[in-house]
């Protein structure tokens, strides 16, 4: 009996020691995404009180040496080159991901899987060096060459929304075909096999039946995937131009140079004044809501799924 009631009292003190343990590191985490929404508003709230936060996020002006902080411009840029990488990226993710996922081969998904791993762990600024020599370079002749009459004489050096859009998109792939692909795997087998005993072939299965199946998952990757590229900065610095304007021509814009809210915080933080780098935690104040609103339609997708 001695023998059997040491490792029941050595379990119960593991299970003692582990619970306290486990909460303080959740609650650890927990403390720290507060600690830094709390250190960022801080810092940044002040200039939106002063200044009004109407007058800044519809300021059309960014001139933090003459005071004025507007911020549309970035916002616009941010959002501009966001969709557009979400346009290129979603369909070539998806697709990737529904082959992996149900046409593959066993050895072709071997050779698929580690080069989409891969590219998840390409650090940014190896992105933002591939813009600038292949795809900065391809808009420049084509700015230059092709659309020299169309386009105004600012457009024409490359460093534009859609180079930062296509460099995003690229950098967005694995969050979207890991996520997918995991989102189509968990769909129950007997919907697969029930629309192919109805006569469907595979790819009407696939459209049909699975993809829909497997809507929230993808929505979240969708959603996950906009964070991400909404928070990326060093990239986009160097093939976007940093110009803080608001796009005035229609489609042409895409040929456009803008700025974005990380890039202008992590080119200005270094040489900011006091006003001026208040204004910088401001933007940060901006941005970080924008991440938290996206987060929580993730969340919410996602629990839509399990409900289902």
């Amino acid at each position: 009996m001695k023998k059997l009631n040491k490792p029941c009292r050595i379990s119960q003190l593991s299970d003692k020691i582990a619970k306290p343990l486990l909460f303080g590191m959740a609650l650890t985490a927990f403390s720290i995404t507060v600690l830094i929404a709390f250190f960022i508003f801080q810092q940044g709230l002040p200039v939106l009180g002063e200044y009004g936060i109407w007058n800044i996020l519809t300021g059309k002006s960014w001139r933090p040496t003459e005071g004025i902080y507007g911020i549309l411009p970035m916002i616009a840029g941010t959002f501009y080159v966001t969709f557009l990488a979400l346009a290129i990226g979603v369909p070539f993710g998806l697709a990737t991901a529904v082959f992996l996922a149900e046409l593959a081969t066993e050895k072709t998904a071997r050779i698929i899987r580690p080069a989409i791993e891969l590219l998840a762990g390409i650090p940014s600024v190896i992105y933002g060096l591939f813009g600038m020599v292949v795809i900065n370079e391809a808009m420049r002749f084509i700015e230059r060459e092709i659309l020299a009459g169309v386009l105004p004489p600012e457009y024409r050096w490359g460093y534009s929304i859609l180079s930062g859009g296509m460099v995003l998109a690229i950098m967005i792939l694995p969050t979207i075909i890991n996520i997918s692909e995991d989102a189509i795997r968990a769909v129950p087998r007997s919907y697969k096999e029930g629309a192919l005993a109805l006569g469907s072939s595979h790819i009407q299965t696939i459209l049909q039946v699975i993809l829909p199946s497997a809507k929230s998952g993808i929505i979240s990757a969708v959603i996950l995937a906009m964070g991400r590229a909404l928070g990326e900065t060093m990239a986009l610095i160097m093939v976007i131009g940093n110009v803080p304007m608001l796009p005035r021509h229609g489609i042409l814009s895409l040929f456009a140079p803008a700025a974005t809210l990380t890039g202008t915080i992590a080119l200005e933080m270094g040489y900011a004044g006091p006003e001026h780098r208040a204004a910088l935690f401001m933007i940060g104040v901006v941005l970080f809501c924008i991440i938290a609103l996206l987060n929580s339609f993730a969340m919410a997708a996602t629990r839509r799924g399990v409900g289902k």
